[in-house]
Parts: structure tokens; sequence; C-alpha cells
């Protein structure tokens, strides 16, 4: 009897010890997958989650690449257009200087003559019409500018003789000694006026006392008025 309940016990036991290994290696067993799929379910995730914000990351830099372009062009466009600009308006201001001294709108200086002419007590007094000829003398030369006592020969300047008293020029009274500045070439201007049937030879020879010399820098203010016009639309 004893004998056979120590037996069972020890059957009991054993299976007891079975179950128990076998639970624990189902367990262990269950345990396992559940890290194994936890684990591969995180690993899944985060390979998805890295490859969107990859995707966004590099939707992101395309974008800002692009927008990089896009400034690039704008940037190059304005510096194309402001060098456009610039060179436009150097070429404008050019234009217009030349311009304005072409008209006499502005201070002038280079190489040219100088002639003085007085009046004399033996011979008379010198006449608008002397210093006309000799203007257009110089121009004829080809003189660039021109002034009498400082006043600028233009197109619309006006030189006569008020009441034989006295000469103006742009409307300005002007007195001798008449310093009559010119701007050119030195040689064609001086033959100009010189030799037989110069403008200044004749006058020599009615014995004005005139003198011409050549100056390396001659300066000639700009004329003053404004310049108008009457039938020029």
């Amino acid at each position: 009897m004893k004998e056979t309940i120590k037996k069972g016990k020890i059957t009991i036991t054993i299976t007891m010890t079975i179950a128990c290994f076998a639970l624990i290696f189902v367990m262990s067993m269950q345990f396992k997958i559940v890290n194994q799929t936890d684990i591969t379910d995180i690993e899944n995730m985060r390979e998805t989650e890295l490859r969107t914000e990859l995707a966004n990351w590099k939707a992101k830099y395309e974008e800002t690449e692009a927008k990089y372009e896009e400034i690039q062009e704008k940037v190059e466009e304005y510096r194309q257009t402001k060098q456009s600009n610039e060179e436009t308006e150097k070429l404008v201001n050019t234009e217009l200087e030349q311009v304005n001294k072409i008209l006499g709108k502005t201070d002038v200086e280079g190489e040219g003559i100088e002639i003085i002419l007085r009046d004399s007590q033996e011979t008379g007094v010198i006449h608008s019409d002397d210093l006309l000829i000799i203007v257009n003398a110089l121009k004829l030369a080809g003189a660039e500018a021109i002034s009498i006592n400082e006043e600028r020969i233009v197109n619309m300047s006006d030189i006569v003789t008020i009441s034989n008293k006295f000469i103006k020029v742009n409307g300005q009274r002007v007195l001798s000694p008449y310093i009559i500045k010119a701007i050119g070439n030195q040689t064609y201007l001086e033959s100009a006026l010189l030799g037989n049937g110069g403008s200044i030879d004749e006058l020599k020879k009615l014995g004005y006392n005139v003198s011409i010399n050549q100056v390396n820098k001659v300066k000639i203010l700009m004329y003053k008025d404004e310049i108008k016009t009457k039938y020029i639309d």
C-alpha cells in the first residue's frame, strides 16, 4: 500500500514536472514569437517612417533647389537688365553731353587761338560787322566753340551795333578790347584769318590794332541764356 502511494506520488511529480517544462517551453516560444513580431513590426515601422521622411526631405530639397535656380535666374536677369540700363544710361549721358557741347550749354576747353581787337583813335571803333566776319571765318575753318568777351557764340547769338556807340553780343553789352576765343585746329583757324583776303589781315591794313595768338588751352564758357525756338515743333 505504502509502496503504491509512493509510486503514485512519484508519477504525479514527474507528470507535474513535465507539465511545468512544457508550460515553460510553450510560454518561452510564445514570448519569443511575440518579441520577434514586435521587433519586426518596429523595424518595419521605422523603415517606412525613414523612407517617408527621406521622401519628404528629397521633395523639400528639390523644391528648394528649384527656388534657388529660379532666384539665380532672376538675379542674372536683374544683373543683365541693370548692366544694360547702366550702359544705356552711360550712352545717353555721353550723347547728351556731346549735344550740350555742340549747343554751347557746357564750359569747354581745348587748343585754339585768341584774337584781340581794340578800337583806334586814328581808324575808329570796331563794328559788329567786323566781329561777324571773323566769327564766320572761324566757323568755316572748323572752330568747335567761339566766344566774344566770354559770351558764347551759338546759332541763336546776335552780334549787333547799338546806335554806333557799342556792341551787344547775346543781348549783353561788350566793349573794346574785344577778345575772340576759338577752339579748333590752330593752323586752320589762324590761316583762315591771316594772309591775303583774311579778315584779320584786312583789319590790320585798315590800321586797327589786332593781334592773334595760338593758345594750347583755351577755355570757353557756356551759353548762359535759354535756347528758344519759334518755328520748330
